[in-house]
Formats: C-alpha cells, sequence, structure tokens
C-alpha cells in the first residue's frame, strides 16, 4: 500500500522549503500538500500515515479563518491518533489546539540564531523523535512565539538557555512539536538565509554571519529521519478514530 503523508503549508506563498520535501520523498512517501494558508484542507483524513505542520508568518493566537480551521483539522488528526510534525508555527499550533489558545505567547525579544538544544534524554529514554540523539544538539532556531512549558499534557523533550519548550511531545501520542529549523542545509543557506533577510534583520540577525557559518545541524536532522521512519512503521492500530 502506497505510503502517504499530509503536508499542511502554513506560508504566504504555495513554494514550500525543497529540503524537507525531498526527505519526504526519499523515505518513500508520496505527498499530498494542502495550502493552509489558502483555507486549502483535505476532505477526509483517511489513509495518511503521517502530517507535516509547516512554519509560518502568522501566529497562532491571530484571529485568522486559517487559523481557526486548522485548530480543529489538528483536533481531528490527534483524534485519530495519526503521527504528526509540527515545525516553528507548526509546533505552536499543535500546542494550541490540543493544550490551549493560552499556550502560545508573544515573547519580549527574539531568539535567533544557531543554538545548542539541551535534549533531555534521560527524562524521555524511550521517545521516538529523540532517539539516538546526543544530550546536546545544535540547531537554528528563529521565534518571537513560544511554546508555554508547563502544561501537563506536555514531554518537553528538549530546551535552550532562553526558551525551555523547543521539542516537544503531546501526552503518549505520536505528536510532536520542533521549535526550530532544522531543515536548513548548508548549501541552502544563502537562499534560506538570504530570501528572509529583511525579517531576520529587523529581529536581530545578522544575515551575512548565519550564511557564512551554516550548519547542518546534522543531529538535529534525525528527528526528521526518526519521525519518517515512525511513520513507515505498521501503525494501524494507533490510527484508529477514538
Amino acid at each position: 500500500m502506497d505510503k502517504k503523508l499530509l503536508y499542511l503549508h502554513n506560508g504566504d506563498t504555495r513554494e514550500t522549503t525543497a529540503w524537507l520535501d525531498d526527505r519526504i520523498n526519499e523515505a518513500g512517501f508520496s505527498v499530498d500538500m494542502y495550502w493552509a494558508y489558502n483555507s486549502e484542507f483535505p476532505e477526509r483524513l483517511d489513509g495518511y500515515a503521517g502530517v507535516v505542520l509547516s512554519g509560518s508568518g502568522h501566529g497562532a493566537y491571530e484571529d485568522i479563518p486559517f487559523i481557526h480551521q486548522e485548530h480543529e483539522v489538528i483536533r481531528d488528526i490527534a483524534a485519530r491518533r495519526i503521527p504528526t510534525l509540527g515545525i516553528c508555527f507548526g509546533s505552536q499550533i499543535l500546542a494550541s489546539a490540543l493544550c490551549g489558545r493560552d499556550q502560545v505567547f508573544r515573547r519580549s525579544f527574539c531568539e535567533v540564531g544557531y543554538k545548542w538544544l539541551d535534549v533531555h534524554r534521560a527524562r524521555y529514554p524511550d521517545d521516538a523523535l529523540t532517539a539516538g540523539l546526543d544530550e546536546r544538539m545544535y540547531m537554528f532556531v528563529w521565534h518571537n512565539d513560544e511554546v508555554r512549558a508547563e502544561h501537563p499534557d506536555m514531554a518537553v523533550l528538549a530546551s535552550t538557555d532562553l526558551c525551555p519548550n523547543q521539542v516537544w511531545r503531546y501526552r503518549d501520542l505520536p505528536m510532536w512539536g520542533i521549535q526550530g529549523h532544522a531543515e536548513i542545509t548548508r548549501d541552502g543557506a544563502a537562499d534560506w538565509f538570504g530570501g528572509r533577510r529583511p525579517r531576520l534583520e529587523d529581529d536581530g540577525a545578522d544575515v551575512d554571519d548565519l550564511i557564512a557559518n551554516a550548519d547542518d545541524a546534522l543531529q538535529a536532522k534525525t528527528m526528521f529521519s526518526n519521525f519518517l521512519a515512525f511513520c513507515g512503521e505498521d501503525n494501524r492500530a494507533l490510527t484508529e478514530p477514538t
């Protein structure tokens, strides 16, 4: 049977990050991409082995039709226990939909740059997303909004010095959020950072330095590989609606 992922794209243009698309295809999945930002969502969720929620320039707390729609879709995904990975805004709207709209807040300043994350493997040794990671991993982070870390339904898997909730899981379900951007590669850094130069500079980043010192963040990319491997397993028992 064909392995198929649902990709909800929350960016303001239809184009997506090629690296992530390529990694999904290399893992043997076909992808149904819906432009959620344009209020495009699937009519049915049957048959999906996993779901990816992308980043966005918006906040999960904003009163915008597509954001309200996506909250409802995420709750349906959770009821079906479909493995899900939210990235940046995707992590935030996942938290907002499942743990409450007050779980996402606007920071007083932006956390931006390559950072070391403390991975809480000793606390959660059996987590599928962080399996095989070291106690610390390097990754680019960039966020003005943040997911709170204190909710009882959240297992916080990794933190930075300025953000206690960088990677998290919802309850014991296969639903995870990653705040940072492990999808960036050294080869693609000029395009990724350069294409976002005005916003990055407004948030205090030195774009030329980011390009010159870009890192493939291979440890962090392991999380994508782990997620796709999990989706590729026979998880039919997990995905029956509750």
